[in-house]
């Protein structure tokens, strides 16, 4: 059994005392033992090495003692794991040297065996449980078929993914079957990470908010349907999509436990939008951790009131950024934790 179950507990609505806390990004790289790490391994390395993604799974959480642990991992290992060439390059970021464009470009693209393919993701889990020793939940996760494909398209991260838009647009057949096929992975990628011991698993849709609603349904959503229907009754599936809040009604009504808010869409309009019977999750603008900790303490004492202490997770509206502060980092966990409802 885990000691601290309260982000499994908000998951399933119940009645809390304070709601639980973690950080989008929370094992990375304004850590200064993180970056200890990142001068000996390059990025794949840490992502492919069991012993190096445990450590920084829980770097954060021997800091700053979170309500769960997410897995040191990337999105990305999933088009790896297909076939697809992903690169990590420094001060670039992703770069994958062969983008699919077409139908040709496709007949490399397999839907692999995940057990086999993506096998040091799972013996990761096994090591972060063991050192989590049933102190905390660990939360897996996988990029949303969506946002994945607008790497595989455009080649490298964008602006405007105009390139990944195009291929949906004139070449929607084409577009369809690379959604699927990396919708039938994650399906098999989240459901290995479970058997190996994550308690929740998140859908990180980072470019969901570059599509109009109707065409969100249509490349996104549809796909997000697929995951949470064939996951949900193995483990609480959190959907997050940035930018999406036109979508959150339709969310609401999918499956999924929790659903991640960004920072542009306020508690009250999320609360609405969603119908108010789901946990939310969010919506701290990772930015404002640069204030100073007296100012984080306040907003994020405000932030809850305003979501509200139940059905609620405290958690950034995106990303921690590289240059926060470890002491601001602090601070955010802390004014959670030091919560009582007014």
């Amino acid at each position: 059994m885990i000691k601290n179950d309260l982000f499994l507990r908000a998951l399933k609505g119940e009645t809390v005392d304070r709601p639980p806390v973690w950080m989008m990004r929370q094992a990375g790289r304004y850590l200064p033992e993180f970056m200890e790490i990142r001068e000996k391994y390059d990025f794949f390395t840490r992502c492919r090495t069991p012993e190096l993604a445990s450590e920084i799974t829980v770097q954060p959480i021997q800091r700053y003692g979170m309500d769960a642990a997410i897995l040191f991992s990337d999105i990305l290992v999933v088009p790896q794991a297909m076939n697809i060439e992903v690169q990590m390059k420094p001060n670039f970021g992703p770069y994958l040297p062969h983008p699919i464009r077409s139908e040709k470009d496709l007949e490399n693209v397999i839907v692999p065996d995940v057990e086999d393919a993506l096998g040091y993701v799972m013996e990761a889990i096994k090591a972060t449980k063991e050192k989590l020793n049933e102190e905390i939940p660990l939360i897996g996760f996988a990029g949303s078929p969506w946002t994945i494909l607008c790497y595989c398209v455009q080649g490298q991260g964008s602006k405007t993914f105009d390139k990944a838009k195009e291929l949906c647009f004139t070449q929607p057949v084409v577009a369809h079957k690379l959604l699927q096929k990396i919708t039938d992975t994650t399906i098999a990628y989240l459901k290995a990470k479970i058997k190996a011991g994550v308690n929740a698993v998140q859908v990180f849709d980072s470019w969901g908010g570059m599509l109009s609603p109707t065409d969100y349904q249509e490349f996104s959503f549809q796909y997000i349907q697929q995951i949470i229907d064939a996951v949900k009754d193995e483990a609480p599936v959190i959907v997050f999509g940035k930018g999406c809040w036109f979508s959150l009604n339709d969310m609401a009504r999918s499956g999924a436990a929790a659903l991640g808010v960004d920072w542009t869409c306020s508690a009250r309009n999320a609360r609405y939008l969603s119908g108010g019977n789901i946990t939310l999750q969010g919506n701290f603008d990772p930015a404002r951790l640069l204030s100073p900790p007296s100012e984080i303490k306040k907003m994020v004492t405000r932030m809850i009131n305003d979501f509200g202490k139940d059905r609620y997770v405290v958690n950034l509206g995106h990303g921690i950024l590289p240059n926060v502060p470890v002491e601001n980092a602090k601070a955010f966990i802390d004014a959670v934790k030091a919560y009582k409802q007014p």
